[in-house]
């Protein structure tokens, strides 16, 4: 069965995946007249406790840029909730007419020909655009499509740790002060380690109303991350939640953070004690294409670079960016591929860079 999309007067796009990068190119491409289907296959209301570093900057931008910036931090440059980001970019994509989501649809093929491309869902729909991009994570099925020779992130050989507390679950004493820096590296002697103090989706910065962030990497879990099957081989398949983890090495865990410095050390025993504690195998993807024909990367689909680069999220805001300045005057007929081109070709070398940078404290850190 097809999905018919309202071409309007530029085209029409399907954006598969309605993350971050999905919602922001969503958005970017609305902003250029194209009528936008965003399609995910899980539901509407997403748990995400992690914290991104935003830069807010909008002096000298353009107005796409200015607006997604100010969806995502409010302009300025601050550590950011995952799912207060989410909230306001899926809420403006929803007051936009010419925006469509659709939750729980799941895909199963991706394809194009000379006129358009399409996705087809586990129901045997076809949704079709004029061009088709694919903004569905480190696992991407487009990926495979426009790199068959390259789709999997590589394993990087070690793994962060992430950490959270309720700012009113701390002792009032170990509260940071509202005046303090948002992020704060410590102990980097053996990789490093990051408190951070996160934002509210009110953007209060009050003491008392905030989250407490801790996140630290370690190079000594590979045997475990293999056992428990969250690698094979050098392929990331799954995080590793609190539930899930030995209590063997939890034990390791709390002993390791003995000499923190206060907050975050309490933030990350709360977390060994709670198992709310997340491991993460870190992964990384340079690429060698960002398109093909009519169907092309964004986000952590195009490239996964490692956290220590603390550029992937505001990456992959100038991948929308650049996504919605190329389709800014057709994606109709062979007006699509060309804007696709035009993005691979401002995108391409600096994502590889960015990717590229990171790449070797992995060989120092994580000896794969």
């Amino acid at each position: 069965m097809n999905v018919e999309i309202e071409k309007g007067q530029k085209g029409a796009a399907v954006i598969v995946g309605a993350s971050l990068s999905g919602l922001m190119s969503g958005i970017a491409l609305a902003q250029e007249g194209v009528q936008v289907t965003i399609v995910e296959k899980v539901g509407e209301h997403r748990i995400g406790g992690s914290g991104l570093r935003v830069d807010g900057g909008t002096f000298g931008r353009s107005k796409t840029e200015k607006l997604l910036k100010q969806l995502v931090s409010g302009g300025k440059s601050s550590v950011q909730l995952w799912a207060s980001i989410e909230s306001r970019l899926r809420e403006a994509a929803k007051q936009d007419d010419r925006i469509k989501l659709r939750y729980n649809t799941r895909i199963v093929e991706v394809e194009q020909d000379a006129n358009s491309a399409w996705v087809v869902t586990d129901q045997e729909e076809r949704v079709e655009g004029d061009l088709l991009i694919g903004a569905d994570g480190h696992n991407s099925q487009v990926r495979k499509y426009v790199s068959p020779d390259k789709p999997n992130a590589t394993y990087a050989g070690y793994m962060g740790w992430l950490a959270s507390i309720d700012e009113n679950d701390l002792p009032e004493s170990l509260r940071p002060a509202a005046s303090g820096p948002s992020v704060e590296m410590f102990d980097s002697y053996d990789g490093f380690k990051f408190g951070s103090i996160i934002e509210r989706e009110d953007k209060s910065s009050v003491a008392g109303s905030r989250r407490i962030g801790c996140t630290w990497y370690d190079n000594k879990r590979s045997g475990l991350l293999r056992q428990l099957g969250c690698v094979e081989g050098m392929v990331v398949f799954h995080s590793l939640n609190g539930q899930d983890i030995p209590e063997q090495t939890l034990r390791e865990l709390e002993a390791e953070t003995a000499g923190w410095p206060e907050p975050w050390r309490f933030a990350a025993r709360h977390a060994i004690r709670e198992r709310t504690l997340i491991g993460i195998p870190i992964k990384e993807y340079v690429p060698n294409r960002l398109a093909k024909g009519r169907i092309a990367l964004v986000g952590d689909a195009a490239h996964v670079p490692a956290p220590v680069t603390a550029s992937g999220f505001n990456e992959s805001l100038q991948d929308a960016v650049a996504l919605g300045r190329c389709a800014e005057n057709c994606v109709q007929g062979q007006a699509a591929v060309q804007a696709l081109e035009e993005y691979e070709s401002l995108r391409l070398e600096k994502v590889r860079r960015m990717v590229q940078s990171g790449q070797f404290y992995s060989r120092s850190f994580g000896r794969p």
